[in-house]
């Protein structure tokens, strides 16, 4: 069965992304196994505090927060080789694959390097290999944010939830279904899908309203890839995540469903958020 091979049983949907989001496994990844993987991987140890400051900026504190691992790399690479700490072969073919490419995942960046000749291209997807059995070390602590469980249970009476993340399968797989969250969801939709924006348009192709569409994000890669498919974005603003799921509960999600998510709320939500990341 494909990822979209399901029909929908309410007019509304509720797209939710995990790390970050509905799990708070973001700050962790990156600290643990994103950052000092991308360092040892691509021999940065000399400038270990600059490096990782470096990524965190990108991947958990600044407008790029919740990146795909992909884009982030290529960022983060960028910028090292801007500021003399590296050089990479192949950077700047691999950076246009993460602007170009429909998807951006392992088994995609596996296909290419079959093909490819580009030493960028193999390193990225060691260092992404080491990122996710790293992930998969980490101690069992993993937890979603307060309030999560208790306003997926209550909004999935009237609404299909589907989770919409850039992780990889495994660790979302795991992590939903450890916490209960997955009984609460149509599918998961993860990496291997596709892009939150493809994945979000591949739902509306199935027939919802995208005015009874909803995107729950962290990040301002998930507000951008619902204002492409013209659906509601809803923020769960870093380091108030469980107000946040309150709040969806009870405001935006009863307005989702009475039709009064507007544009003058949505601008609202959009300032509060960025805000928050210090836009």
């Amino acid at each position: 069965m494909g990822y979209f091979d399901f029909e929908k049983t309410n007019d509304y949907v509720v797209c939710i992304d995990s790390d970050g989001c509905a799990m708070d496994t973001m700050e962790v990844k990156h600290r643990k196994c994103f950052g000092p993987q991308w360092i040892e991987t691509y021999g940065l140890g000399e400038h270990y505090d600059e490096c990782m400051e470096l990524w965190l900026s990108i991947n958990l504190y600044t407008i790029t927060r919740g990146i795909n691992r992909f884009k982030g790399l290529a960022l983060a690479l960028e910028e090292t080789e801007r500021r003399g700490l590296s050089h990479t072969e192949g950077l700047e073919e691999f950076s246009a694959w993460t602007k170009e490419a429909k998807e951006l995942s392992n088994p995609a960046l596996m296909a290419l390097t079959q093909k490819s000749g580009n030493p960028c291209f193999e390193k990225a997807l060691l260092w992404s290999i080491r990122t996710n059995r790293a992930i998969h070390g980490l101690p069992g602590d993993d937890a979603p944010f307060p309030n999560v469980k208790w306003a997926m249970d209550e909004m999935c009476k009237k609404a299909d939830l589907v989770a919409v993340s850039s992780a990889n399968s495994e660790a979302v797989e795991a992590e939903w279904t450890k916490h209960s969250l997955k009984e609460d969801c149509r599918v998961l939709l993860t990496q291997e899908a596709g892009s939150k924006a493809f994945c979000i348009g591949e739902l509306v192709k199935l027939g919802y309203d995208p005015e009874k569409t909803l995107m729950v994000g962290d990040a301002p890669g998930d507000k951008d890839a619902a204002a492409k498919n013209g659906v509601f974005f809803y923020p769960i603003l870093a380091g108030k995540e469980g107000e946040s799921w309150t709040r969806l509960l009870d405001e935006a999600f009863p307005k989702l469903l009475d039709g009064t998510f507007d544009e003058a709320y949505q601008k609202q939500l959009i300032t509060e958020f960025e805000k928050n990341l210090g836009v």
